[in-house]
């Protein structure tokens, strides 16, 4: 390392009383001697382990798209097999309101990186999912219960939604850029694919002994979720580099490309958490199949979260953008042939529709990803390129991912609402899915003017 390069972290370095064994205050991924020897098997510790805790918080999150459809009234309102009767719009809602506390929770989740470190929030954030967990498991024992409590107890698995952003926002200082895409696609691809384990062993769960027993659904993610807690404490890292400073968190929404990008991740995370949410319900409500949706549903989960890291590993090649560009095609082409199903009442091409549509919100998260580090590389260099100002930009790098993950994540709260609408005031989803053909088709504009077009400056570098 050089005497510049020690001075610039010398002058970023964390406050004297983050010290101990579990913080590392050398850090240098582009450096290939160092990464070769030292960072590499550390970094590869952090990620084992960031993976697990943020399954289990995915899981939890999305632990009530599966359980209310064992809630949802049959033909004629008949009651389910565990006494509830919850019309198709309270089921949308109970599965809508987790995802959007899950998408608020994500900016200070965010913020909780540099100011506790990554290990640290991670034990912490783990512990947290106990709430929702136990909770579940009291609220769905009664079906009496009132819908406003269910909901409100619903809300708390809210807390698995943030730890995708403090879990990501903390691996991107572990890693050097020109692995950042297959990294973090590996680390996203390990919680979004909870949603999937969840969706196909939740059913099993319910059902052991005689009938359905939906709080066995909350208590089975309790050993897990202090399971990760105790492996983070003992094995993650709180890197200094992620500072306790929250500055560049803020100094990151002035850029224009923060934004940009946020808009790009609705289309992308967005509909991949609101088709998981909504998907086994609607399978339940427009082809009256709820044996699908608790037997076959959680494909689309496993297929959305495997692509993920593909996205990543094609961008790092190809190009975030064009990659993007290509994941907002596909979504389009997707809509268009589910809103062709329903028309016809076609349910095996609804379902190879929706099975298309999780490959292409894969595929385009972790392309939006790797295209989020990039851009502030190329901004720190555009700013001088100098340690300090490298070791600032990946900051904010790191504050945008969160601040994108958020405003990203309410598409899992609007796709919901958005069908449970269309479903009510036009009796099918065809509206909701006609609507998505065109947003799909507007972000693939999107992604062009800013960022694959050669006049500007990201088209010009290929991001």
């Amino acid at each position: 390392m050089t005497v510049t390069e020690n001075s610039a972290l010398e002058t970023l370095a964390p406050p004297a009383a983050h010290q101990g064994k579990h913080w590392i205050h050398d850090w240098r991924p582009e450096d290939p001697e160092f990464w070769s020897t030292t960072g590499k098997p550390i970094a590869r510790k952090n990620l084992i382990f960031s993976i697990f805790a943020e399954h289990i918080g995915f899981s939890v999150w999305l632990l009530w798209s599966i359980v209310v459809v064992q809630m949802t009234a049959g033909a004629g309102g008949a009651p389910a097999a565990s006494g509830f009767a919850l019309t198709t719009t309270q089921a949308l809602w109970l599965v809508a309101v987790p995802s959007g506390v899950g998408a608020l929770l994500r900016l200070p989740y965010t913020f909780a990186v540099p100011v506790f470190g990554g290990r640290n929030w991670t034990v912490v954030s783990a512990l947290l999912l106990l709430i929702p967990c136990l909770g579940l498991a009291w609220a769905v024992s009664d079906p009496t219960i009132n819908f406003g409590v269910l909901l409100l107890i619903a809300a708390t698995a809210g807390f698995g939604g943030g730890n995708f952003a403090s879990s990501m926002a903390n691996i991107s200082f572990f890693y050097p850029e020109k692995e950042k895409g297959w990294a973090l696609g590996l680390n996203a691809a390990g919680g979004n694919i909870g949603v999937a384990v969840a969706q196909k062993i939740i059913p099993l769960v319910v059902t052991i002994g005689a009938g359905v027993t939906l709080s066995y659904a909350g208590l089975f993610y309790v050993p897990f979720a202090v399971a990760a807690a105790i492996c983070a404490f003992l094995f993650m890292n709180n890197l200094a580099e992620a500072k306790a400073d929250v500055k560049p968190v803020w100094q990151s929404l002035r850029h224009t490309d923060t934004w940009i990008m946020s808009l790009l991740y609705i289309g992308t995370f967005g509909s991949f958490i609101g088709y998981s949410a909504a998907f086994p319900t609607l399978l339940k409500a427009v082809f009256g199949r709820g044996d699908i949706a608790l037997t076959w549903a959680f494909l689309g989960a496993a297929i959305g979260s495997i692509a993920r890291p593909l996205g990543g590993k094609l961008s790092d090649r190809i190009g975030g953008a064009r990659i993007t560009a290509l994941s907002f095609v596909m979504l389009a082409v997707g809509a268009a042939v589910a809103l062709w199903s329903v028309q016809a009442k076609n349910l095996p091409v609804f379902f190879a529709a929706f099975m298309f549509l999780f490959v292409a919100t894969g595929i385009g998260n972790g392309s939006t990803y790797r295209m989020i580090s990039k851009i502030f590389r190329i901004k720190g260099e555009d700013a001088g390129g100098d340690p300090a100002t490298m070791v600032h930009m990946r900051r904010q790098a790191a504050g945008a991912l969160g601040i994108i993950s958020s405003v990203g994540a309410f598409g899992g709260f609007i796709v919901p609402l958005a069908y449970a609408w269309s479903k009510s005031a036009f009796g099918n989803i065809q509206p909701a899915l006609q609507f998505y053909v065109v947003f799909f088709i507007a972000l693939l504009v999107v992604t062009w003017f800013f960022y694959l077009r050669k006049g500007t400056r990201m088209g010009q570098v290929g991001v």
